[in-house]
C-alpha cells in the first residue's frame, strides 16, 4: 500500500466548513428591520389621521380651584376613551388615547382624572351620565366587570373612559356614587 492510498480515505472523511453568505444574510436582516421600521410608520400615520379626524372634539376641561371634599378616591390605571356604546371607537384626540396610571377624585364638581405623563382631564359632574362595570374598551379586555366604564358628555359628544382600580372591589362603590351624583344632577341640577 502506498502513501497515498492511506491519505484518500483521510482527505474523503474531512470536510471543509460550509461558507455563509454573509452578504444574503445582512440583506435579509435589513430588509426585515425596514419592513418593521415601514409597519410601524404606518401605525404612527393611522393613529395620527385618526387624531386629525376627531380635531372637533372641544379642549379637555381642567379641575376648578376648589373641587371641594373627596367622595371617593382611587389609583389605577387609565385604559383609554371611546365614542360611547362603541368599544372599539377609540378616541386619541387631546392625549384621550393614551393608556396611563390614573388617580381619580370624586367631589361634588365633579370627576378629576390626574394622569402622570398625560393629559390630565376634569369631567364636570353636571356632565357625567353614568357608570357601569364592564369588561372591555378599546385594546383592553378582561374578566366581566373588571372595568370601570364612565360616561360623560363632552361638546355634543358622548364618550366612555375605562378605568381598572389597582382594587378591583373598589368599583362597585363607585358605579354607586357616579349613578347617584348623576340622578342629583339630572332632577335638580342644570338642564342638558
Amino acid at each position: 500500500m502506498t502513501t497515498a492510498n492511506l491519505l484518500l480515505p483521510l482527505a474523503a472523511e474531512q470536510k471543509s466548513a460550509e461558507v455563509t453568505d454573509w452578504a444574503a444574510r445582512i440583506g435579509w436582516v435589513l430588509g426585515l428591520l425596514l419592513f418593521i421600521a415601514f409597519v410601524y410608520w404606518l401605525m404612527r400615520q393611522g393613529w395620527k389621521w385618526r387624531g386629525s379626524l376627531q380635531s372637533d372634539l372641544p379642549e379637555l376641561p381642567g379641575a376648578p380651584e376648589t373641587p371641594g371634599e373627596a367622595k371617593l378616591s382611587m389609583s389605577g390605571r387609565y385604559h383609554g376613551s371611546t365614542t360611547a356604546g362603541q368599544w372599539l371607537d377609540r378616541i386619541v384626540a387631546h392625549g384621550l388615547g393614551s393608556r396611563s396610571r390614573v388617580e381619580l377624585t370624586l367631589t361634588d364638581a365633579g370627576l378629576d382624572v390626574v394622569r402622570p405623563g398625560a393629559n390630565d382631564f376634569f369631567i364636570p359632574a353636571a356632565q357625567l351620565r353614568e357608570a357601569r362595570l364592564d369588561k372591555g374598551i378599546a385594546g383592553k379586555v378582561l374578566a366581566e366587570g373588571g372595568l370601570l366604564i364612565v360616561t360623560w358628555q363632552h361638546g355634543d359628544q358622548l364618550i366612555d373612559s375605562g378605568f381598572r382600580s389597582d382594587r378591583s372591589a373598589e368599583h362597585t362603590a363607585w358605579v354607586e356614587a357616579i349613578n347617584l351624583t348623576n340622578q342629583f344632577t339630572t332632577t335638580e341640577g342644570p338642564a342638558r
